[in-house]
């Protein structure tokens, strides 16, 4: 797994486990879900993810995306 599909699959793990929270506990957890797609749309323009920094650090290859 290249570093590209990491952060696509940490930030859709994200999305659902704010969505499954929201709808047990309280909706406030979709906060988180705003904040993941905030995130997403900020490194689409600026190419800089902290996430995909963080993945970096632990060894993933990198990807096309994200350097």
């Amino acid at each position: 797994m290249n570093l590209d599909r990491a952060i696509f699959a940490f930030a859709g793990f994200m999305v659902l486990a704010s969505l499954v929270l929201a709808q047990l506990f309280s909706p406030w957890w979709l906060v988180l879900t705003a904040f993941v797609g905030l995130n997403l749309l900020q490194a689409s323009i600026t190419g800089f993810c902290p996430a995909a920094k963080l993945f970096a650090r632990m060894g993933m290859k990198p990807g096309c995306a994200f350097r």
